[in-house]
């Protein structure tokens, strides 16, 4: 039993999504990201399914062939595109209903958060990409607007980010990669007096004056 460990894990979750939900204006869905984890149908499965580096469910799902505790959490979180699911107008079947965006938000920091989490310190900006592409081309109850619009986001995430710093450098620029813990992508149009913009200023001021 792993009671303490499992709710560490959902305690660092939620604390992650809450603060880059919050960067985004989403007060309200950063409070109430994930409560159903606390409730006994998902809490309890997940104490005794603990893995530490992915998800309870999938052992859930090994073990029993389905997981109860992602039927209960799927059907009360609008942050996965599966709560995103009708039957079609033209009578062919169920399929995805396209997601507002701020629900598509923070699906995306939902999935920067569970890398983070399960990564630890070997996370990467394309882990959440990676991750994206296992599933890709296999979601039937996505709406394809839905799927581009998160694969966009993530595609800048990991292109933007450090894996973009790492082409550079091996095309021979003179570059220097530096990680701003926490920082989101588009941070630094918010002006210096606002979260990390102040700390990038300092990386680049001292690479000039190295390089000058």
């Amino acid at each position: 039993m792993h009671f303490w460990k499992h709710l560490h894990t959902i305690n660092h979750h939620r604390w992650l999504v809450c603060r880059y939900c919050f960067r985004l204006g989403l007060y309200w869905q950063g409070l109430t990201h994930d409560l159903s984890k606390y409730s006994p149908r998902e809490f309890w499965v997940g104490v005794r399914y603990f893995q530490g580096d992915h998800s309870p469910n999938d052992a859930e799902r090994k073990a029993q062939g389905y997981s109860s505790s992602w039927m209960h959490h799927k059907g009360r979180n609008r942050h996965h595109f599966e709560y995103w699911t009708d039957y079609l107008r033209d009578g062919s079947g169920i399929g995805g209903v396209e997601m507002p965006k701020k629900y598509v938000a923070e699906m995306f920091c939902d999935r920067l958060a569970a890398s983070k989490v399960y990564r630890g310190k070997d996370f990467q900006p394309g882990d959440p990409y990676a991750f994206f592409l296992k599933g890709k081309g296999r979601r039937l109850l996505i709406h394809p607007a839905t799927e581009a619009l998160l694969e966009t986001i993530l595609l800048k995430l990991r292109d933007e980010g450090e894996d973009f710093g790492r082409k550079l450098k091996e095309a021979g620029n003179q570059v220097e990669v530096h990680r701003i813990k926490d920082a989101l992508h588009g941070f630094f149009a918010l002006g210096i007096q606002f979260l990390h913009v102040r700390e990038s200023f300092t990386y680049m001021n001292a690479f000039l004056q190295k390089e000058a």
